[in-house]
């Protein structure tokens, strides 16, 4: 990853702590997050609601529109593939990320137009903006950090953070203004969310100066590392890097029950009247249960990994993703608990699902940034950005199977989902922590910075670490 090289003059100016840059990637996808979850938490709802009413959806069947969700939630993840081809072969990962954004602010520009083929178009640009955005703003992060930076993962973390403040609002005022006041109303303010987001990137670019330029703007050396051949290191550890997406899809084929069936379990059988106050809650305000967590719980559950690496335990990424998987799974239970008081008395309560989010945010908060972060470290320079896209393209697929998942309830039932979900989670999670140390031993030291193992390399092999 290139990150500090004086010929791209990078700006090592700090602010708390970290990189001034990291704050206006902070701020950017805080906005664009914003627009995204702020879309997702009305989307299936807008889909199911009726054709007549105050407030009319198109009517759709509960399989069809979780059909939908799961196809254009695979869609917007998958094509970080390409945006992330793009930006390392093309236009490098800043000019990808401004191009991306632009996308999206049209995307959401045009959902809040009351047609069919504007919900189609706006779904088709969403679907391209992320692409080019996502993967390769979160590069960016990355080249902020040289090796062997221990502050990279908490960097990540309050990355992290960023994306789930513009979560919480989004779900809460989106939310509210979707269901309340008219669906378009709320994809329109989504839409106003990105316009912010996008103004802010181009406004910080004096502050990302050197990081994610283009292959044209690279220093020779770095463009001479970009020609070379895959050392044997870096072949190890794409094939962990490889090995981990499969953790992936697992996870998110898991949590993503979120924005669909645990969105619809929501609104149909979870009783929302809050008697003492004289209130029905919006189903959609618990969208915003996830992220008020990760907002309150990121920087403790980081220093705890920290902590813990000082302590000398078990400080790698793996160790951490397996674990999410493991708690993430357990937060199921909950739901289960929920299916079954549905079916006794014909209504759950509200406290299964906060507690469900519960487990589900802290199982994020020790996989997810921690994945962002261990792509960074693991991916060789000529690869960073496409690697970062596949790592959301497995986040895709597990979207789609989230959405199969979601349709396969309709005929086995939610007991049956939210259980299996928890066994299944439990089981891979234990399987990748039985594993670990010749997975580790694949990574070469690479979490560690400069390594003993670069000793052995060859002169030019120990260049191309150096410039990562």
């Amino acid at each position: 990853m290139s990150t500090s090289l004086e010929s791209n003059a990078v700006d090592r100016s700090e602010l708390w702590g970290h990189p001034k840059g990291l704050y206006i990637l902070f701020f950017t996808e805080l906005w664009e997050r914003f627009s995204y979850y702020g879309m997702r938490a009305i989307l299936v709802l807008y889909l199911i609601s009726s054709i007549s009413g105050d407030n009319p959806g198109y009517g759709w069947d509960e399989s069809d529109a979780l059909s939908l969700y799961g196809w254009y939630t695979m869609l917007v993840y998958v094509m970080s593939i390409p945006g992330g081809w793009i930006a390392d072969k093309v236009w490098g990962q800043k000019k990808t990320v401004l191009i991306g954004g632009l996308l999206l602010c049209a995307g959401h520009g045009i959902l809040a137009v009351d047609s069919i083929y504007a919900f189609y178009a706006g779904l088709a640009l969403i679907v391209l903006g992320v692409g080019g955005l996502k993967p390769n703003i979160s590069t960016m992060v990355g080249g902020l950090y040289a090796p062997g930076d221990e502050r990279r993962d908490k960097g990540f973390t309050i990355f992290y953070i960023g994306i789930n403040i513009g979560a919480f609002l989004s779900a809460l005022v989106v939310g509210y203004l979707g269901e309340n006041f008219g669906w378009h109303y709320g994809f329109g303010l989504a839409g106003i969310g990105m316009l912010l987001g996008q103004a802010v990137f181009m406004w910080g670019q004096k502050f990302l100066k050197g990081i994610g330029e283009s292959t044209t703007d690279l220093s020779p050396a770095e463009q001479e590392a970009k020609k070379r051949p895959l050392t044997r290191i870096e072949r190890d550890r794409m094939m962990v890097m490889f090995i981990s997406f499969a953790l992936i899809i697992v996870f998110w084929g898991s949590f993503e029950q979120a924005g669909g069936l645990m969105n619809i379990y929501t609104k149909q059988k979870t009783d929302l009247y809050v008697t003492l106050l004289d209130f029905q809650v919006p189903a959609s305000w618990f969208q915003s249960v996830n992220a008020f967590f990760i907002i309150t719980l990121g920087v403790p559950i980081a220093s705890f990994w920290l902590w813990w690496q000082h302590k000398g335990k078990e400080p790698s990424s793996l160790f951490k993703m397996a674990i999410g998987v493991i708690i993430m799974g357990w937060g199921f239970l909950f739901m289960t608990a929920a299916s079954l008081q549905f079916e006794a008395e014909g209504a759950s309560a509200m406290y299964w699902l906060v507690l469900a989010y519960l487990f589900h945010t802290v199982g994020e908060l020790c996989a997810s940034p921690v994945a962002l972060s261990f792509i960074t470290k693991l991916a060789p320079l000529k690869y960073a950005s496409f690697m970062m896209g596949a790592y959301f393209a497995a986040t895709g697929l597990g979207n789609k199977l989230a959405g199969l998942l979601g349709e396969w309830s309709q005929s086995a039932g939610e007991l049956q989902i939210f259980t299996g979900i928890a066994v299944f989670c439990t089981i891979v999670g234990l399987l990748v922590l039985a594993i670990l140390k010749p997975l580790k031993r694949l990574t070469h030291g690479a979490e560690e910075g400069e390594s003993a193992d670069l000793l052995a390399q060859e002169p030019f092999e120990i260049a191309d670490e150096r410039i990562q």
